[in-house]
């Protein structure tokens, strides 16, 4: 067993000013406290000059998440942190995909799971999209299966409060 599955994934939402190095400025402040920051995700959000940060790491101890959380807020950049509850938020991910398959297999796939077809290359390798939670996108794998799949890019998680 690895030390992500003995271990709890949180995710922290943080809301920051959109300015040059706060990404640098929060991941060594995490780095410092001896974290490994599974996935960063940012984006703009719809109010001119914030950005929000996702950003996922293991971690049993409810206090030690609490102590990186205060830890991030005092960053002079960061409006709010907080940790997102699993059963009060959604987690999401996408993954491209290149594989493998012949039209019977993308179409068992196709019954199973909802995917978009971004190429295909030729009659044998297809370019896929696959978005949803992280055991969504591991189980879409898992049915194509590791010796047909040539490269994955993961984007990491993004979340929302319900």
């Amino acid at each position: 067993m690895t030390v992500e599955e003995q271990t709890k994934r949180r995710a922290i939402l943080i809301f920051v000013l959109n300015r040059p190095g706060v990404l640098n400025k929060i991941s060594m402040l995490i780095r410092r406290k001896m974290y490994n920051v599974e996935t960063v995700t940012a984006c703009r959000t719809h109010r001119p000059g914030i950005s929000r940060m996702t950003l996922t790491l293991y971690e049993n101890s409810d206090d030690k998440t609490q102590q990186v959380i205060k830890q991030i807020e005092k960053v002079a950049e960061v409006m709010s942190a907080k940790e997102l509850d699993v059963d009060g938020s959604f987690w999401r991910e996408v993954a491209i995909i290149k594989l493998e398959a012949d039209e019977a297999s993308i179409e068992d796939l196709g019954r199973r799971f909802n995917f978009q077809i971004l190429d295909r290359c030729n009659h044998e390798l297809f370019i896929v999209q696959v978005a949803g939670t992280s055991k969504y996108v591991d189980d879409f794998m898992q049915a194509v299966g590791v010796d047909k799949i040539i490269e994955t890019a993961r984007s990491g998680f993004t979340a929302m409060e319900k």
